[in-house]
This record gives C-alpha cells, sequence and structure tokens, in this order.
C-alpha cells in the first residue's frame, strides 16, 4: 500500500507543462524571456538594496530598511497578482477535482509548484541581500538565522498570494458574495493605509526617528517579522529571534488552513459556474437592451458588454481591484500633506489597463462577432463606452474627495480634467496593444490565473503602457503647473479635449488594425493554440 504523493509529481508536472507551453511557439518563447529578465532586473536590484547596509556597516539603516523593505515585497506579493501579473495557474485545482487526493497534499504540492517559478526565484534572490548584511552586522549566527526568516518570508509571501486570490476568485463567483469580496479588499488596504502615510510623512519630513518606530512596529507583525530575525541575534536579543519566527510560522499556518477551505470550492467552481449561466441565459430580459441604448449594433454591443463586466469573474475582479487602488491612492497623497497632480494622473492611466486584453476575456466566443461582420469601429467604440459607463463614476468620486480632502473644492473640475485626459491618453494606448497583443487566458475558474511563464511578462506590458500613458499626459500636468490658478477655470475643458482627441487616435489605429488581423485575434485568444 502505498502512501499519499510527495511535492516531487506537482513539480516535475509543472516544468513539464512549462516546457511543453513555450515548445514550437516563438511568441510565448518571447514573452517567457521578457519575463526572465524582468525577474532577473527584480533580483538583482533587490539584493543590492539589500545588502548596502551590511556593505557600509549602517545597523540603524538596516533596521529599517529590512523590515519595511520585506513588509513591502509581501505586500506585492498580495496585490500585484491582483492588479498586473495574475497567478500562474499551471496547476490549476480544479484538474484534480477527480483524482482521490486529499487537500493537505494538494497544498503541500501546489505550494511547491508555486516556488518554482521566476516570480519565486527573483524574490528568493532579492532577499538574499538582506542575509548578507545580517552576516556582515552580526557574523555567521545572524546570517543563518536571516536565512531562516528569508525562506519563511518565501513561504509567507506564496502564501498570502494564492490563499486571498483564491479566497476572492470563489467569492466572485457569487453575486450574493461580491459585496462581502470588495470588504475583504478594502480591509487590507485599511491595513496598510496607516503605514503608508507614516512612512510618507516620515520620509518628507526627513524624520528618521518616526520611520524607524514604524519599522520596529512592522518588525513585529507578520509582515516584517521574518527579515528581522537576523538583526535581533546581530544585536544580542536571542530571546526576539524565536518569537517572531513564531510569528511567521503562525501567519503562514493561518494563510495555509483558509487557501485549505477555500480550495474545495475552486476545484468545482467551474462546474457551478456553468450550473449558474445556464440558469441565467433563460431569463429573456438579458436578452433585452438597456434602457435608454439604442437599437443598433452599437447599442446591443455596448449592452453586452456592460453587462458581461458587472457578471464575468474576471472583469469584475479588474473593476473591484481598480476601484481599491484609484480610491486609496490619491487619497493617501492628499492625506499626508502632498500634491495628488502625478498621482492622478497615474491613476487616471491605470483606470484604462482594464483593456488591455480585453479579447482575451471573450476567448473562441469572439468568433461570434467575426462571424457577424462587426466593423471595428463599431467593436472598439463599443468595448471602450461600456468599459467608461463603470470607470467615468469612478473617477468623478476621486476628483470630488482629493478636492474635499485638499480644502479646495474649487480644484474638482481642472482634477476631474486631468483624470480624464489621463484616462483618455490610457485608452488611446491600450485599444491598439489589446487588438495587437492579445493572449488566452488559461482555462481556470481563478479570475486571476496566467498561463505558466507569462504572467511577468504580460504584467511587463500592462506596465509599458502605463508608463507610456504617463509619459504622454506629462505635457498636461506640466501645463497645469505653470498655469497655476488659471488651470483651476480651464482645467476641465482642456483635459477633456486632450484625452478625447488621444482616445479617438488610438481607437482609429486600434479599428484598422481590427478590420486586418481579426482571424489572427482570434486564433490569439482561443485556449489551447
Amino acid at each position: 500500500m502505498t502512501g499519499p504523493p510527495g511535492v516531487a509529481p506537482f513539480v516535475r508536472l509543472k516544468l513539464r507543462l512549462l516546457a511543453n507551453g513555450l515548445r514550437g511557439r516563438p511568441a510565448r518563447i518571447a514573452l517567457f524571456v521578457a519575463g526572465a529578465v524582468l525577474s532577473g532586473i527584480f533580483a538583482i536590484s533587490g539584493y543590492a538594496i539589500f545588502a548596502i547596509p551590511g556593505v557600509a556597516q549602517r545597523p540603524g539603516a538596516a533596521a529599517i530598511l529590512l523590515p519595511l523593505g520585506g513588509a513591502a515585497i509581501v505586500l506585492g506579493w498580495l496585490f500585484l497578482p491582483l492588479v498586473f501579473f495574475g497567478v500562474d495557474e499551471s496547476l490549476d485545482p480544479a484538474r484534480f477535482a477527480l483524482l482521490p487526493l486529499r487537500r493537505s497534499t494538494l497544498i503541500r504540492g501546489l505550494s511547491a509548484a508555486a516556488l518554482v517559478g521566476l516570480p519565486a526565484l527573483a524574490t528568493l534572490v532579492a532577499m538574499g541581500g538582506m542575509v548578507e548584511t545580517a552576516g556582515s552586522l552580526g557574523g555567521v549566527g545572524a546570517a543563518l538565522g536571516e536565512l531562516a526568516g528569508v525562506l519563511c518570508g518565501l513561504l509567507l509571501c506564496v502564501s498570502l498570494s494564492r490563499a486571498v486570490t483564491s479566497a476572492f476568485a470563489t467569492g466572485l463567483r457569487s453575486r450574493r458574495s461580491r459585496d462581502l469580496a470588495t470588504i475583504v479588499l478594502a480591509m487590507f488596504a485599511a491595513a496598510i493605509g496607516p503605514l503608508q502615510l507614516a512612512v510618507l510623512a516620515g520620509a518628507q519630513r526627513a524624520d528618521w526617528a518616526k520611520v524607524r518606530a514604524v519599522a520596529e512596529v512592522v518588525g513585529w507583525t507578520p509582515l516584517g517579522a521574518p527579515y528581522g530575525i537576523g538583526l535581533e541575534i546581530a544585536a544580542g536579543r536571542w530571546w526576539a529571534a524565536p518569537l517572531k519566527l513564531l510569528i511567521t510560522l503562525a501567519a503562514i499556518g493561518g494563510l495555509l488552513r483558509w487557501w485549505s477551505s477555500t480550495l474545495e470550492n475552486a476545484m468545482i467552481g467551474t462546474v457551478a459556474a456553468g450550473r449558474r449561466g445556464t440558469t441565467a441565459s433563460r431569463n429573456p430580459v438579458d436578452l433585452l437592451l438597456l434602457p435608454r441604448m439604442p437599437g443598433t449594433r452599437f447599442g446591443a454591443l455596448v449592452s453586452r458588454e456592460v453587462r458581461y463586466w458587472w457578471r464575468e469573474t474576471r472583469r469584475r475582479a479588474g473593476l473591484i481591484t481598480f476601484t481599491m487602488a484609484g480610491l486609496f491612492l490619491p487619497i493617501s497623497v492628499t492625506i499626508s500633506d502632498g500634491s495628488p497632480g502625478a498621482m492622478v494622473v497615474f491613476v487616471g492611466a491605470l483606470a484604462a489597463l482594464g483593456l488591455v486584453n480585453q479579447f482575451g476575456f471573450d476567448s473562441s466566443a469572439y468568433a461570434t462577432n467575426l462571424a457577424a461582420g462587426i466593423p471595428g469601429r463599431v467593436e472598439i467604440g463599443s468595448r471602450a463606452a461600456a468599459h467608461a459607463v463603470y470607470t467615468l463614476p469612478l473617477l468623478v468620486v476621486v476628483s470630488t474627495v482629493v478636492g474635499a480632502l485638499a480644502g479646495n473644492p474649487g480644484r474638482i473640475p481642472s482634477t476631474f480634467g486631468l483624470l480624464i485626459a489621463a484616462y483618455g491618453v490610457g485608452l488611446g494606448l491600450v485599444l491598439p496593444v489589446s487588438v495587437r497583443a492579445a493572449y488566452a487566458f488559461p482555462a481556470s475558474s481563478n479570475p486571476f490565473a496566467m498561463s505558466s511563464g507569462g504572467g511577468p511578462a504580460k504584467g511587463l506590458l500592462a506596465i509599458s503602457v502605463l508608463l507610456g500613458a504617463i509619459v504622454v499626459s506629462l505635457p498636461l500636468q506640466v501645463v497645469a503647473l505653470v498655469l497655476g490658478p488659471v488651470w483651476l477655470w480651464i482645467g476641465l475643458p482642456v483635459g477633456v479635449a486632450y484625452g478625447t482627441a488621444a482616445y479617438l487616435i488610438g481607437a482609429n489605429i486600434a479599428a484598422d488594425l481590427l478590420d486586418k488581423r481579426a482571424p489572427e485575434l482570434l486564433a490569439a485568444v482561443t485556449p489551447n493554440r
């Protein structure tokens, strides 16, 4: 009688799927190479930054940098999969639903497979600089303690990322529980809000005593505890090292237990989603146009896309995560006495990223639009209009709240104009990219799943579009700074005109591309191609 399988079969399966996914596919190979380069840059830069306090023999700087830097990495593993990179779902839990495997076996195997990838390897190398710093400050014992902390920190990152995305994905499959999922993410945002505000305030006023106080507090939380173990040993506080290790292990155990509780739903989520889709399709009201929509192809497409953005799991996940980031970032900068101008441009450009792979949401269903002969201008315009139905009200809320918190309601119109300009520029760049660089999502019930090896490269594509939109919007921000009070009066019409012009240019380019390469686009977004 044989016991349960170990982690080796899961790792071998992950590597084999990765190799098979790259074989004979130059585009995927290029994406993988780009992701490897991006991961290498992050790894080398992170190692150098974390090793500086040890080389300079600055224990005070290390006591600030290591806990806060480690906490930033953990939060990056939490939020970047939700916003940019997605989660590598080569080993989709749904594929193991019919196998007689215990949940504990699956958790161990999927965790080991998650550690075999570019993000985990890059993170481990970057945190290696912490080990060097601890060794330089406290010798071999401190280095070994920090190494143990770094390894536990990596397990914490993977466990947190998988547990949150699995729970969020499970919640988003049910429209009744989407509000609960929103609250959960808002709670995470609220947890890091005070930390971010304290760090910003300390950095702006050069009050490093406050920053160090924040670092000490973070160092006793699961976010920063594993990265201060070596520093505690170097400082002679041996009693603190096992306590921080215990905090980290308890957090990992809690996250794995949470992940285990949602794993069963993830394994049967595809079946449940299919039943709900069948029930909903029987309602004839869903076939009608939205109120005040014209009875044309454009009106029908806008109505369909508006419904899809709220009901389809991946799209709804993008809307909720953007809502969180769009509200939190500029508001936090405003509260910390900073200028929200640059962050407003960032949020406006970020709003357009929801369309960076808009045809990938449709997958092979896009063949219906292709067979119907829908012109590119109608297709692109309807999709952008449906996305704006959800985005524009949020931009209004952001500009209103920023103006109110700044104590200057008169700046609300100009702030909204800047948001519209950045959003229009973002659309102008995103729409052609969505046609030319479309890719297929894996057949997974997880809305954050990405194909094996492609997450970093596709996240890099989105970040490149985001940076491009910020650069193109920069002249308008410079004009706003130069004109000063005059901008408060002309900001709204100028911003709307700037954003509209950028959108029209990008939409026309995207429409022409779509008319020329619609069959190639269908092949690109169809899975298993």
